[in-house]
């Protein structure tokens, strides 16, 4: 069992149990010294050998910036363990309660970024209870105290409140950036502080948060005066904003290269803001329809020209509530876009056309699947250098009819052969149009296959769908991340254990026969890190068929599977430092039965957490 001191503060796939307690005695340093021969033939000895090497290996550490190579260097001995922590500015920390502040303070004395990270991507489904936990407070409360040089802080799926924001805007005078992804707590009072207190602010971005209304006008609270503003990212907040003072902060920022705005703002208040910053490089852009419909006679804005004025624009976003008359407006950009997010533009296949036609650059192309498979044979047809493809749908529930196939799938997969990472909801699919993507697409890192409705087969052979995720794993030998779906038996289980090699992230919904299909998966995955299972028919031999590899993962989920307590008991018992939590699904339900609603387990350095709700019973 190795030990990795450094894993508190890392997402590294080949991390294993770790105790950083333990740490300091892991290994011991060879005595160094410096011997100069004199004249009267006697040894000179360096008083503080160590010193002087300690001080070279600081300078040489300042150049390791992958958070990787730096955990391997604070395995190599006391020394250089010391030395990487004075030297490391930038943390990241993949469960909140995985490490406590305080542990992260004392040994990173010099850090100037954060990432956090709070609740399970479930989370995002309403499959755990709001009030779960995962809360900024310890957290900001600590680093407050600690007096460190905060400047950077990435959160997500955490829970935060405006006195946190208020903490860290009052603690930390030379903070710059805040990124706050999937979270909520706040309001704009809290941001309202942010914005007035910390005046060497470069990045405020929220990206879908819930941020409560409180009828606090949080633009203005921006200093007058030019501003260090790089990036404002408000398009989650669902409140009008005050345009007039939004317009006269982005005129005196002229260093803004991203903006993303809310539905609130039109596209004659877009183009008045786009006027003032032709310089942009990242565009939300609101609503995309007008305030007010344009009476006959009077003249409509050139959007066009402002359009062609920002010739640094790579990538575009928001559409939010569009009316597709206007898409012709963003025709100057296309050539240049690098990435393009219409996954709030509800636009027809022809509507896609006529944009796509131009975006022979694209990269990143996100949409709903309103644009049928018409629009992803386009798509395939003119972005021959697409790197990433995200298709949502309108409607997710699981008697709906989604408009793309496997009819677009298998095109993507034939015009869009340098493909990376694909996330595909729809209703049918063929085992033929995924082994197809394998063979075309053999780069695929991310491979998301979201077949809608339980137990779905191939919709012409009526089969399972285990051959085409069987391809999947074995001919895309890069694959990191895999989300299955769909009719599928152990069968496709053995080949992911058997070909995942590399899979880091597996999530599973309405899958399996047994609880062979489990286990394939935890014996035969060495790299898994992260495990998503929800509706599936796994139980207690399964889950005891990972004792082996628990300690080396960051995180398993499962819910609605039949796990009973007696088993997550004996993981509890036979692996003390993992923490393993059932949760009620309904905090106000009482136990009904010996059977788990949820379960969530993690390995952590510390005992298990003070602040678990009722509805959590730590074993």
């Amino acid at each position: 069992m190795r030990e990795d001191r450094s894993d508190m503060s890392e997402d590294d796939e080949r991390a294993s149990p770790s105790d950083l307690s333990l740490a300091t005695e892991a290994s011991s340093n060879k005595s160094r010294s410096c011997s100069v021969s004199g004249g009267g033939g006697g040894e000179y000895v360096s008083p503080y050998p160590d010193q002087v090497l300690e001080n070279v290996l600081e300078n040489v550490l300042l150049f390791l910036t992958s958070r990787h190579d730096r955990n391997a260097a604070s395995l190599v001995c006391k020394s250089w363990y010391r030395v990487e922590a004075l030297t490391r500015s930038e943390v990241f920390i993949g469960n909140c309660y995985a490490v406590s502040p305080r542990r992260v303070i004392e040994r990173f004395g010099q850090v100037r970024s954060v990432t956090l990270k709070g609740k399970p991507r479930f989370a995002d489904f309403n499959l755990m209870p709001p009030t779960w936990g995962a809360n900024l407070t310890p957290w900001v409360t600590a680093m407050g105290e600690s007096r460190c040089s905060l400047e950077k802080l990435h959160l997500k799926r955490m829970s935060v409140t405006d006195e946190d924001l208020k903490i860290l805007a009052h603690s930390f005078p030379s903070f710059k950036e805040l990124v706050l992804v999937c979270c909520d707590g706040f309001s704009t009072s809290g941001l309202a502080v942010i914005a007035c207190k910390c005046r060497k602010l470069q990045v405020l971005d929220l990206t879908d948060d819930e941020v409560a209304d409180d009828e606090v006008d949080w633009i203005s609270c921006f200093p007058e005066g030019e501003t260090c503003l790089e990036s404002l990212i408000f398009d989650c907040i669902e409140c009008p904003i005050n345009f007039e003072a939004l317009e006269r902060l982005v005129a005196r920022s002229p260093s803004l290269k991203k903006l993303s705005l809310n539905r609130y703002v039109s596209i004659a208040q877009l183009y008045h803001l786009m006027i003032q910053a032709p310089h942009l490089t990242h565009l939300g852009t609101g609503s995309f329809s007008p305030s007010e419909i344009v009476a006959p006679g009077d003249q409509e804005l050139d959007y066009v020209s402002a359009f062609a004025a920002s010739r640094s624009l790579v990538c575009l976003s928001g559409f939010r509530e569009i009316i597709p008359d206007y898409l012709p407006v963003i025709y100057p950009v296309c050539p240049n876009l690098t990435c393009l997010n219409f996954s709030y533009a509800n636009i027809n296949a022809e509507q896609l056309r006529s944009v796509i036609r131009f975006c022979h650059k694209l990269q990143i192309f996100w949409v709903l699947d309103s644009v049928c498979d018409e629009g992803l044979q386009a798509v395939a047809a003119t972005c021959k250098d697409l790197r990433e493809l995200r298709v949502f749908p309108i409607d997710a529930s699981e008697d709906s009819e989604s408009p793309v196939t496997d009819v677009g799938f298998r095109a993507i997969s034939e015009g869009c052969r340098k493909l990376q990472s694909i996330l595909y909801f729809c209703q049918r699919m063929t085992n033929a149009a995924v082994i197809a993507m394998s063979k075309n697409c053999p780069d695929l890192v991310v491979f998301r296959l979201c077949i809608m409705g339980r137990h779905r087969p191939d919709h012409i052979t009526g089969e399972s769908m285990d051959e085409g995720f069987g391809a999947i794993v074995k001919n895309c030998k890069k694959l990191t991340r895999l989300a299955i779906s769909g009719l599928l038996t152990d069968r496709a289980f053995n080949y992911i254990g058997q070909y995942g090699k590399l899979v880091r992230t597996l999530s599973v919904a309405f899958a399996g026969n047994s609880d062979m299909g489990l286990k394939y998966v935890l014996e035969g995955c060495p790299m898994l890190q992260k495990l998503e299972i929800r509706d599936s028919p796994f139980g207690d031999s399964g889950l005891l068929s990972g004792l082996h590899h628990y300690y080396n993962m960051r995180f398993l989920w499962m819910s609605a599977c039949r796990l009973t307590r007696q088993g997550c008991k004996q993981i509890a018992q036979q692996m003390p430092r993992l923490v393993v939590e059932v949760i009620n699904g309904d905090a106000e339900e009482e136990e009904k039965d010996d059977y788990v609603d949820i379960l969530y387990m993690y390995r952590s350095l510390e005992e298990p957490r003070g602040d678990a709700p009722k509805f959590v019973t730590i074993l």
